[in-house]
């Protein structure tokens, strides 16, 4: 029998076992290495938010800044190398603790003002959109020669695939994240507050430390997502990455982890972005789809993961 816990991530790599499997029956060239590659090139921007997304939920709370902070870095980075003529590694290097203490600064006001998640890192959202509109209301274009020598980086693989240095990135903090979360102190610290804060307390953890941490990794991994969003498009954007926020919390839900805190795990989210991902591919394949479809069927498989949700929840307190 599978344990509980894994049934939505079960039922999430079924699902995208089955739509690759259709996709591939259905279109010449779907399950080509070099559509599976551009699944993670595409998506690694969203798949690096995602990361920090399943901390904050499994920890019991929400980030809805994170599409703002994307844009936010990606505004400063261009004005950086483009107005300001710095390297670009300068600027990332300046860029990312300040995202990482932006974070820092809504977990402080969660943990010591008692408010809810979603109230602080909603404002966090306004404040970032803003100051990024503030700063430059058009598109930023960045022409710089390190911005080409990282497009054209890629570990080449069989079937024409590669491996860009976004996709790396992913890999490399996904490795990280899994590692953490299910063996350190911290990832079971967050494990526990998400399921009973109160008993975590009990148990000697620090709440005020581990949920600053929390918020400050999903800045720091949205601050990051922005540096990377800036390689695939060249450009810094205010109005960019809308709605990424909702995608991520999407991806985490389908991927299994519960919106309540407690349970669920890194590899499901990755799992959630990839289908995700897999449905757009297929639409496109298809070409008589309108692409806001890709948005209904996400739709129908977030009210299918939270009715999942509530049934198991419901089971758990019944043989409790």
């Amino acid at each position: 029998m599978i344990a509980r816990r894994f049934i939505p991530l079960w039922i999430t790599a079924s699902l995208l076992l089955t739509m690759f499997l259709v996709g591939t029956f259905q279109f010449d060239g779907f399950a080509s290495g070099r559509v599976v590659t551009n699944l993670l090139r595409d998506n690694a921007f969203l798949l690096i938010t995602a990361l920090g997304m399943t901390l904050v939920i499994i920890s019991g709370g929400i980030d809805l800044s994170v599409g703002a902070v994307i844009a936010l870095s990606g505004v400063i980075s261009s004005l950086l190398i483009t107005e300001y003529q710095w390297h670009p590694l300068l600027a990332f290097a300046v860029i990312l603790p300040f995202g990482t203490l932006f974070g820092a600064l809504m977990g402080s006001i969660i943990h010591v003002y008692k408010l809810q998640p979603f109230i602080v890192t909603l404002a966090g959202m306004f404040l970032a959109r803003g100051l990024a509109t503030t700063l430059s209301e058009e598109s930023i274009a960045i022409d710089h020669p390190f911005y080409d020598a990282v497009a054209e980086m890629s570990i080449a693989l069989p079937d024409n695939a590669a491996l860009d240095l976004s996709s790396l990135i992913f890999i490399l903090f996904f490795v990280i994240i899994a590692i953490v979360m299910h063996y350190s102190r911290f990832g079971t610290n967050v494990y526990a507050i998400g399921g009973n804060q109160h008993s975590a307390e009990l148990m000697g953890i620090s709440i005020a430390k581990t949920t600053i941490s929390i918020y400050a990794i999903s800045s720091f991994l949205a601050t990051l997502a922005g540096i990377v969003f800036t390689f695939y498009t060249f450009s810094g954007y205010a109005l960019g990455a809308i709605g990424v926020e909702l995608d991520a919390i999407a991806a985490v839900v389908i991927g299994g982890t519960l919106l309540t805190g407690g349970s669920g795990f890194v590899l499901g989210t990755v799992l959630g972005v990839i289908l995700m991902g897999v449905i757009q591919t297929y639409i496109t394949f298809d070409g008589s789809l309108s692409s806001w479809w890709t948005k209904i069927v996400i739709g129908l498989l977030l009210f299918f993961f939270i009715l999942l949700q509530k049934l198991l929840n419901g089971r758990k307190k019944q043989h409790g």
